[in-house]
This record gives C-alpha cells, sequence and structure tokens, in this order.
C-alpha cells in the first residue's frame, strides 16, 4: 500500500497539478482587424479597421490537433482586441482567428490573413505577458476608387528593387 501511494505522490498528483497550469498573470493577446478596402492581400492606405469584429484564440493539441482551448473576443472602435487566457498552453499550438466581420461589405476573410501565431506560455523567456498577434483581415466586396493608383505605386516599387 505505501509503494502505492508513493507512485501516486510522484506521478499523479504532479500530473494533475500540470494539467490545469493556471498563471498568476493572465496573458494578454492583442492584434488588429482590417479590412482591405483594395483586395490587395495586404494592408494599403485605403485599409480601414473593422469594429466588433469576433476573434477567437484558439489551441490545439500537438498530437492530436483536437481543440483544447477556445476564447471568444471582440474587437474595439479601432479594429483592437484584446483577449486575457489564464492558462499556460506550453505544449500547444495556439492562434488568433478571425471569426466574423461587423461589416456586411467586408467580410470575405483575407486568405492568409485569417490567423496569427500566438506563444502562451510564460516558459520561454518572454518577460511580458502580452503576446502580440499579426495583423488579420477582411476584404471589401469590391475595390474602391483609387486603389488602382495605389496598386500601380505598388507595382512601380517592386520593380525597383
Amino acid at each position: 500500500m505505501a509503494k502505492v501511494l508513493l507512485l501516486v505522490a510522484l506521478f499523479v498528483l504532479p500530473a494533475l497539478v500540470s494539467a490545469t497550469r493556471m498563471v498568476k498573470n493572465p496573458l494578454m493577446v492583442q492584434g488588429h482587424v482590417y479590412c482591405e478596402r483594395c483586395r490587395a492581400g495586404f494592408e494599403t492606405p485605403k485599409s480601414q479597421c473593422v469594429p466588433d469584429a469576433t476573434v477567437k484564440v484558439v489551441c490545439r493539441d500537438r498530437k492530436t490537433d483536437q481543440v483544447v482551448y477556445e476564447r471568444e473576443g471582440y474587437t474595439d472602435k479601432a479594429g483592437n482586441y484584446q483577449i486575457p487566457v489564464h492558462e499556460d498552453h506550453w505544449d500547444q499550438i495556439c492562434d488568433a482567428v478571425l471569426m466574423k466581420s461587423s461589416q456586411l461589405d467586408c467580410a470575405t476573410m483575407t486568405p492568409g490573413r485569417e490567423r496569427a501565431r500566438v506563444i502562451l506560455t510564460n516558459y520561454n523567456g518572454i518577460a511580458s505577458t502580452t503576446r502580440y498577434a499579426n495583423a488579420m483581415g477582411f476584404m471589401a466586396d469590391e475595390p474602391e476608387a483609387g486603389c488602382a493608383e495605389i496598386m500601380k505605386m505598388h507595382q512601380e516599387n517592386e520593380e525597383g528593387v
């Protein structure tokens, strides 16, 4: 019986404690959501913020790819969001993911800009509890006036490089 209790104390209890992994100071995932009015696939001078967009932090198990954590948030009037995460996810793959635009004419997710990888652990040497996600974006249904000039300017800049 003593051996069983020793095994439980050495192996089972630490596993249970690490499974919850609550952090003292929550990690804060911050990012920005924009509407690309020129349909360029990247931010341009015509890009605008998207207030009240729905964003979710999603963490998946590395081995099974099963979702083990989700937390939803919304952008403010400036298109910025902050989503607190109270658990440590050092052994999981986590992303900030676009879910829904508040603008009917700008609701198509830009391919490659619909998610942003974030590291949600305190065990990686990052002193800050803030985790910055890359900007994510939607595309307008139709390009706005003046977009042709912006795209031409970007082409000229690429040719000069």
